[in-house]
């Protein structure tokens, strides 16, 4: 008896031991801010899609890229936008065991791009550092209130970080008084390794719009040839620093030349490639997903009336009601 259960032992070692092994990842949705309330109706297709997680993403205002000053929280802001709609996103989001990314962004006036945000003067300096701490720290607060999971200390901010070091080290420190759990930023993708902060956090946030292909219509082989330039790098960079990748944003337009300059959101690209969508991300997931070194990502963008965005129409960038949308499905289930 002893022998037969010895046998029955080491079949079931040996069967462990070759059977293929799919990590688990972040297979997460950004869950774009609105006017209204969210319930079941707006969480079921982000459950249906296979995320397990959703970045939540209240904003900050800014008048122009020399202005210090941070409006945010305020009645004349979108619900979704303030603290209180956050939190009222986040437990919905909760009733469906979505697991959480605190993601407060900056917006400035006419889409001004936040990398490029510098003063002129040290008291402008100060008086950005003062009202940014005021903006993030509000949600850092609420990260811990609700227990996220992560919290992203802020967005494509590389000109503030450039010029002002040590007040992010200091506000690094203040936050992790505040919040418990799991820390990143959200880099640019051609800014994350100039970022002189990723040892004192969790992930290495990149928004990975690289480009991978000058093609119209790219194909899964010419986009998977293109991450050859970067793939290599991002997990020499994580290696080397011994911290895992985490997309904080990626995704695609449903445009032509959708993969040639992914971050380009101007409404002047009208002419719709649903094919172009779906192979550019397919060659993302097949590039990425499977590695150790990289945790998941956050598909930009989910809006939370899912019949009514997206479509055979629709040129922008969420992949709601387009074919993309089961590409992502295949894969969210694939790595649950």
């Amino acid at each position: 008896m002893r022998n037969i259960f010895y046998l029955l032992f080491c079949a079931f070692l040996f069967s462990c031991s070759v059977a293929p092994y799919k990590s688990s990842k972040i297979n997460g949705v950004s869950f774009v801010a609105s006017r209204d309330v969210v319930d079941t109706t707006h969480i079921n297709p982000v459950v249906n899609v296979g995320a397990n997680y959703a970045a939540i993403m209240p904003f900050g205002f800014i008048r122009n890229l020399e202005n210090p000053t941070i409006t945010h929280n305020t009645n004349r802001q979108w619900y979704g936008e303030t603290r209180a709609g956050a939190k009222q996103y986040i437990e919905e989001l909760r009733k469906a065991n979505i697991k959480i990314m605190v993601k407060p962004q900056l917006w400035i006036t006419h889409g001004f791009f936040t990398g490029f945000l510098e003063m002129k003067t040290e008291t402008e300096w100060e008086q950005l550092e003062n009202s940014y701490s005021d903006f993030i720290l509000e949600y850092a607060e609420l990260a811990e209130e609700v227990n996220a999971e992560i919290f992203c200390i802020g967005t494509e901010l590389e000109n503030f970080i450039k010029h002002r070091p040590e007040y992010w080290n200091e506000l690094i420190v203040e936050i992790k008084n505040i919040y418990n759990g799991k820390l990143t930023y959200a880099a640019n993708w051609d800014e994350y390794k100039r970022t002189p902060f990723w040892d004192q956090l969790d992930y290495i946030g990149i928004d990975a719009y690289f480009p991978v292909s000058d093609k119209q219509t790219p194909t899964v082989e010419d986009c998977l040839k293109g991450w050859e330039k970067h793939k290599p790098v991002i997990q020499q960079f994580s290696e080397q620093l011994n911290i895992p990748i985490l997309f904080t944003e990626y995704g695609y337009r449903s445009v032509d030349f959708s993969g040639k300059e992914p971050w380009v959101s101007d409404h002047t690209m009208r002419d719709v490639n649903l094919e172009a969508q779906v192979n550019t991300t397919q060659a993302l997931f097949e590039t990425f997903w499977k590695e150790d070194w990289f945790v998941g990502g956050f598909v930009w963008k989910w809006f939370h009336k899912h019949d009514k965005v997206g479509g055979a129409e629709n040129p922008m960038f969420t992949p709601q009601n387009n074919p993309v949308e089961k590409v992502i499905q295949s894969y969210y289930t694939k790595y649950k």
